[in-house]
C-alpha cells in the first residue's frame, strides 16, 4: 500500500472518530479567548495519541510537535482555531449548542477536529516521513486583536521554526469533496469603527436649542462613502460598511450622543493607513462644522491575507492527489477577513477551503448565522488531506 493509500485509509477510520469529537465540540462552544475546556479537550485527545503538547500559548492555545525522521531537516505549521461567536443555534440537531448565545456558526469545531484527526495520521506515520509538523491550535480568531498574533507574539513560529504555515477553512458555497485555493492577495485587511458623535440634546420642539448629534451622524455617515466612491482606486476591491447605530432618544427627545460601529476592508496596506485617517478626518470635521464633536476610535484588526504562490501550488497539487483535479477549484477574491493573515506576514502560508455544502439535506446556510452546520462527509475528507500536504510539503 503506497503513503497515500495509507493516509487515505487511516483518514476514513477515523472519521466516526472526529464527527464525535466535533460534535462534542459543537455542543460546547467557548467564546473568544475563552476556549479552556476546548483547549483541555484537545489535549487530552493529543496525549491520548502520545503527542505531549505545550498549553496555556497566547492564553489557551495549544502547540505540538510530531517528529518524522530527521526532525531537524524541516519544519511544517498547520493550524486551527477553536473559539466560536455570540450567536444563538437555531438548528434543531443533537448537538446543537449547550451554552446559550453562543455557537460555532464559523466552523471552528471543524477546523479543530480535523486537525486532531491530521494530528493521529500524521502520528501513525512518522516513520515514513522525515521533519517536523508543528501543530497550532489557536484561539481568538473573531475577536481583535486575533488569536494569530498572540500565538506568533508567544513564540509559535518559534523553536522550531517553520518554514511554511497551512491553514484550512470551511466552505458552506463548495460542495463536501470540493476543495478551493487561491494564489496571492485572497482576503482583505479589517479594522473596527467606533463613532461617538456628541451634541447638546433637549426637546425636539425645539430645535434651535440643541446641537442634533442624530443630524451630524446622518451627515458624516454619508459623507464617509466618498472614502470609497471618491478615494479608493476603482479597480481595487475595499469597504466600508456601518452596521449599528445607536441614537437611544425618542419622538421627541433629541439625545445628547449617538454611537456608531461599522468596519473597513481593504486589500492594500498603504491604502489601508490611508483610509483610516481620512475616515478620522472627514467624521471629527463635519461635527465640528456642525457644532458638534466626533470622537473617533479605530481597533486595528487584520491585516490583508496573502497566499503564497510556490506554496498554495504544492499544497493543490497534493490536493489533487487526494481527491482528484476534478474536485480541486480556484477561488475568488473576498472581503472576509481571517487572523490566518498574520501568520502570511511572517512566513509563506496558504489558506484553503474545505467544501462543506450538501443542498440534497439542505445543509447550505452561510457562516456566521443561526442555521450554519457541516455535511459531516467532510470530516472524512479533512483530517487526511491536510496530513498529505504536510507530508508532501516537507518532502518539498
Amino acid at each position: 500500500m503506497s503513503l497515500l493509500e495509507s493516509v487515505k485509509k487511516l483518514s476514513q477510520a477515523l472519521a466516526p472518530d472526529v464527527v464525535q469529537w466535533r460534535r462534542h465540540i459543537h455542543a460546547h462552544p467557548e467564546l473568544s479567548y475563552q476556549e479552556n475546556q476546548t483547549a483541555a479537550f484537545v489535549e487530552k485527545i493529543l496525549r491520548e495519541t502520545g503527542i505531549t503538547p505545550k498549553t496555556g500559548i497566547a492564553g489557551t492555545g495549544v502547540v505540538a510537535h510530531i517528529e518524522g525522521r530527521n526532525p531537524g531537516r524541516k519544519t511544517v505549521a498547520l493550524r486551527a482555531d477553536m473559539d466560536a461567536l455570540p450567536i444563538q443555534e437555531a438548528n434543531d440537531v443533537p448537538y446543537r449548542s449547550q451554552n446559550p448565545g453562543v455557537m460555532h456558526a464559523c466552523g471552528h469545531d471543524v477546523h479543530t477536529t480535523s486537525l486532531l484527526g491530521t494530528a493521529k495520521i500524521l502520528f501513525a506515520h512518522r516513520d515514513q516521513f522525515e521533519g517536523t509538523v508543528k501543530l497550532l491550535f489557536q484561539p481568538g480568531e473573531e475577536k481583535n486583536p486575533g488569536g494569530a498574533s498572540l500565538m506568533i507574539r508567544d513564540g509559535a513560529l518559534k523553536n522550531p521554526a517553520p518554514v511554511s504555515i497551512i491553514g484550512q477553512h470551511v466552505m458552506p458555497l463548495l460542495p463536501a469533496g470540493t476543495i478551493g485555493f487561491r494564489e496571492g492577495m485572497y482576503m482583505a485587511s479589517s479594522d473596527e469603527i467606533y463613532l461617538r458623535v456628541i451634541g447638546k440634546g433637549g426637546h425636539a420642539g425645539a430645535p434651535e436649542l440643541v446641537v442634533d448629534p442624530v443630524l451630524i451622524a446622518a451627515h458624516i455617515l454619508v459623507a464617509l462613502q466618498q472614502v470609497i466612491s471618491r478615494n479608493a482606486n476603482p479597480r481595487q476591491a475595499t469597504v466600508l460598511s456601518f452596521g449599528k447605530v445607536m441614537a437611544d432618544g425618542a419622538t421627541n427627545v433629541i439625545p445628547n450622543e449617538v454611537n456608531v460601529a461599522g468596519t473597513f476592508r481593504a486589500l492594500n496596506e498603504a491604502w489601508r493607513a490611508d483610509a483610516l485617517q481620512k475616515i478620522e478626518r472627514i467624521a471629527t470635521g463635519i461635527a465640528e462644522s456642525m457644532g458638534g464633536r466626533c470622537e473617533v476610535t479605530i481597533s486595528r484588526g487584520y491585516p490583508y491575507l496573502e497566499n503564497n504562490p510556490a506554496l498554495t501550488r504544492r499544497i493543490r497539487e497534493a490536493a489533487e492527489e487526494y481527491v482528484g483535479k476534478e474536485n480541486v477549484v480556484d477561488l475568488d477574491i473576498t472581503l472576509g477577513s481571517e487572523d490566518f493573515a498574520f501568520y502570511s506576514h511572517e512566513i509563506p502560508a496558504s489558506f484553503y477551503r474545505l467544501g462543506t455544502r450538501n443542498e440534497s439535506r439542505g445543509i447550505t446556510s452561510y457562516v456566521h448565522t443561526p442555521t450554519f452546520d457541516i455535511d459531516e462527509a467532510a470530516l472524512s475528507i479533512g483530517p487526511g488531506l491536510m496530513a498529505w500536504m504536510a507530508i508532501r510539503e516537507l518532502a518539498s
